[in-house]
């Protein structure tokens, strides 16, 4: 395990100067496996009733939220963090951790702010908007997709690469939000 690790880490660590390696290995999964269930009706309705909550958030509002997340991570109390991690959405995406087999490290999914919705685990911070993952999906509308390098991931310890998309409402074809799914790099190998 430790050789495998260290090898990845060098992988990891060239792959920043390259183009990503694992983005074939990464599509495939992205197309057989995680679009089958990337569209729920749990996701949806979660994304949809949030937007409706936090669509007039302002900049400040968001970072005071951004910042009160980080601040609870890794405490006992975490009234901005619990919503997110206790709600049938979050349960339904550690569902699809557990059926994934090892396969999936992390799945979480954003607002049309890129605030977190839910979360099969805690991230470290509550705002995606900034970040790729959000940035070239939810901004880019429905089909747009983001596959992002292979790094160390703090929040689950593993080397994952991301797999980021738009989620649309089926309704009206409209982007309402995105998700991130965090692939363990060894079993892409």
């Amino acid at each position: 395990m430790r050789h495998t690790l260290s090898a990845l880490a060098l992988l990891a660590g060239t792959l920043s100067a390259q183009a990503n390696e694992f983005a074939p290995a990464m599509q495939n999964y992205l197309d057989t496996e995680i679009m089958g269930w990337a569209q729920s009706e749990a996701i949806v309705a979660a994304i949809i009733a949030q937007n409706a909550r936090t669509g007039s958030f302002d900049q400040a509002t968001i970072d005071q939220l951004d910042s009160a997340w980080r601040s609870e991570v890794g405490t006992s109390n975490t009234p901005t963090i619990e919503p997110v991690m206790t709600n049938p959405a979050s349960d339904y995406l550690r569902q699809q951790v557990e059926s994934a087999g090892g396969m999936i490290t992390e799945v979480f999914i954003m607002d049309a702010q890129g605030l977190n919705v839910a979360a099969s685990n805690i991230t470290s911070d509550y705002w995606q908007g900034d970040e790729a993952k959000f940035q070239k999906t939810y901004s880019l509308g429905a089909g747009a997709s983001h596959l992002g390098d292979v790094e160390f991931d703090e929040s689950t310890q593993t080397y994952q690469g991301q797999i980021s998309i738009t989620i649309v409402d089926p309704a009206s074809g409209e982007p309402i939000g995105a998700m991130t799914v965090g692939v363990d790099a060894e079993a892409l190998l």
